[in-house]
């Protein structure tokens, strides 16, 4: 019989909701969400423990899995952080948005992990999904979870940077049918982050190390930003000469190893507007750098 694994997942949403559900449906995984019982958003404790799914739209397999788990004692929500103390796993899927100046906005994740720093054990493995500027792990997380626990990272406990890559109406498949990129501070963080996702992951686990997982996430969106604001840019040159962009575009791809972007509306969405400029916050942050304003890696022709 598999040993018993307790698994914390703070953040109850686009993220945290689906990795929970699917954790919990692991035979001897007991997975306790946590979620701050806001205005906003207190209501999924009470809803999730019900065994619903608070998403909008259709979620495939979501609302079955989730009644599944919940209904057999497997999962379960509450605001407690108390629960920190008994996992062997705690995953982080907090929201980290960008302000008005293009800043950061880590209150959340700061506060998060003061939350755990208080109550964590040896021996448990802390596993940042919740993407970050390069450089925050080891520059943000690390340092609180160590002074407020007085515990020492690689030795007491384990950090890890694993993001996520899901898509609403597609949650359940890109976690389990997409790789997964895992930056652990040394090889038994990684290897007890990959034992906790390859129970749910069916595709290639890549181990690195945290800095370069980091700037994977950041990197991988904001190259598809770039290309869809290049897509864009080329569609007004081509209304200049008045010439159909499509009709260019299919003649370029015709060739087998291209593959440009087509235009459309612009980038939208909560990653693609913020990541790259966590990209560009880490660079100038934990490097002597700072970016250079004749390669700014985010074009002023995003949107038409």
């Amino acid at each position: 019989m598999a040993e018993r694994k307790n698994i914390t997942v703070i953040g109850m949403g686009y993220v945290g909701i689906p990795m929970a559900a699917l954790l919990a449906d692991v035979e001897n995984f007991f997975v306790t969400g946590i979620q701050r019982r806001s205005k906003r958003s207190g209501w999924k404790i009470d809803w999730l423990n019900a065994g619903k799914n608070p998403f909008e739209g259709d979620e495939p397999g979501l609302d079955e899995l989730i009644e599944r788990v919940a209904k057999n004692g497997k999962f379960k929500v509450t605001d407690n952080y108390d629960h920190v103390e008994e996992a062997d796993y705690i995953l982080i899927d907090v929201q980290t948005p960008v302000d008005d100046q293009r800043i950061p906005r880590y209150e959340s994740l700061k506060e998060v992990s003061l939350k755990i720093a208080n109550h964590l054990k040896k021996g448990v493995c802390i596993i940042i999904e919740s993407t970050v500027a390069p450089g925050t792990t080891n520059n943000i997380v690390q340092p609180i979870l160590e002074k407020e626990s007085g515990l020492k990272r690689g030795e007491d406990f384990y950090l890890v940077f694993s993001f996520e890559r899901v898509m609403p109406g597609k949650l359940i498949e890109y976690i389990t049918d997409f790789p997964r990129v895992i930056g652990g501070g040394c090889a038994e963080a990684n290897e007890k982050a990959k034992y906790l996702y390859g129970k749910v992951v069916k595709e290639e686990l890549q181990v690195t190390d945290t800095l370069t997982a980091e700037l994977t996430k950041c990197i991988e969106n904001s190259y598809r930003d770039v290309n869809i604001a290049f897509a864009n840019e080329m569609a007004l040159l081509c209304e200049e000469f008045n010439r159909n962009v499509f009709e260019i575009i299919g003649f370029i791809n015709h060739r087998h190893d291209r593959m440009m972007h087509y235009p459309g509306s612009g980038v939208g969405g909560h990653c693609l507007t913020k990541d790259p400029w966590l990209l560009m916050y880490g660079y100038e942050t934990y490097t002597d750098k700072k970016y250079n304003e004749k390669i700014k890696i985010i074009p002023d022709s995003r949107y038409l």
